[in-house]
């Protein structure tokens, strides 16, 4: 494959290159990030003399369009997004440049591009909270985002859902529960614990630290992306029994990505005190920010009938996830 990778210098997007290039060392790897807070060229350090390397923003149709010329792009996968909900709260609008703005930029480059196939990175927020007892959230579910961030991400779908049903594109979407481990941006509940653990400082979480969220080692999650990537396009034109059988013919294929490993915020943050010897009395209840989602689940068997499983147990990963940003404070 020829690949251009949006958003590739941030947390999951460096994953995945670094993980395909390992993989597939004969593929050829354009990377167009515009290295915001979240993105860092570093990440890609042990690559970057066997990969493309564009520093840009993904709602520059012209240039993205040069790139899928140039290096005879097959398959675009995009990463690219403004993803923290706080700062969607205080500022909507780079949230809707990128995630709605950027996503019709590839879908533009598509229609002039047909052949070049687009799986696209989205989230399960799009899907709001659930009560404790609802079961997870399956593909076809009814979209009610909470947040700014949430609301563009879902906004962003809506159009690639379009996309497909009015120009026949080659589009998947995948929606996966909560993400960690190395190179995730700092304000992120992990690495924010952590960070604050290092300090001896008090470590803020929201509300009392009940709300739960299904944990997601970051390999584990490109992972999916490959074996979607590797079986999903040959389904294209076909009815898969069990794997699209929840969503209407010719709405788009969606595939749902969890770990099925549900916690409550405050025992991760007690797991990780524990892990690196810190007494729990570090962790400061604070003031719950607006619209936060209570629960996340999601049915991921749509992607499991395709032959992927996760595979890093979350203790294991979160101990990995500690050490690294132990050693980068």
């Amino acid at each position: 494959m020829n690949l251009l990778v949006t958003g590739g210098a941030g947390f999951i997007g460096s994953h995945f290159v670094l993980r395909h290039k390992e993989q597939f060392p004969d593929d050829l790897i354009v990377v167009l990030d515009k290295l915001t807070y979240a993105g860092k060229k570093a990440f890609l350090e042990p690559v970057l003399n066997r990969i493309r390397f564009v520093q840009g923003d993904i709602a520059d149709v012209e240039l993205v369009s040069q790139l899928i010329l140039r290096y005879e792009i097959d398959t675009i996968v995009n990463f690219a997004a403004e993803t923290h909900v706080d700062r969607s709260i205080k500022n909507v609008v780079p949230f809707i440049h990128t995630n709605i703005v950027g996503v019709q930029t590839l879908i533009e480059v598509c229609k002039a591009a047909p052949a070049v196939r687009l799986l696209h990175i989205s989230t399960d927020e799009v899907y709001g909270d659930i009560g404790d007892d609802d079961p997870p959230r399956t593909v076809g579910g009814a979209l009610f985002p909470s947040s700014p961030y949430a609301a563009t991400k879902a906004s962003g779908e809506m159009l690639l859902l379009a996309a497909m049903r009015t120009w026949k594109l080659k589009i998947a979407i995948t929606r996966c529960t909560n993400n960690y481990g190395p190179h995730q941006a700092d304000e992120k509940f992990i690495p924010t614990v952590v960070r604050q653990a290092v300090k001896n400082e008090k470590i803020p979480v929201y509300g009392k630290g009940l709300n739960k969220r299904d944990w997601l080692y970051v390999t584990d999650h490109t992972d999916a992306l490959e074996m979607i990537l590797k079986t999903e396009w040959a389904f294209w034109d076909k009815d898969v029994p069990g794997v699209h059988e929840s969503q209407p013919r010719g709405s788009g294929h969606t595939f749902h990505i969890s770990a099925d490993d549900e916690r409550q915020n405050i025992d991760v943050a007690k797991m990780i005190l524990k892990i690196m010897g810190k007494p729990e009395e570090l962790v400061s209840f604070v003031e719950d920010r607006p619209g936060h989602d209570w629960r996340y689940a999601l049915d991921s068997s749509n992607t499991r009938k395709l032959g992927w499983k996760p595979k890093m147990p979350f203790e294991d990963g979160l101990k990995k996830t500690v050490e690294w940003y132990r050693r980068k404070a």
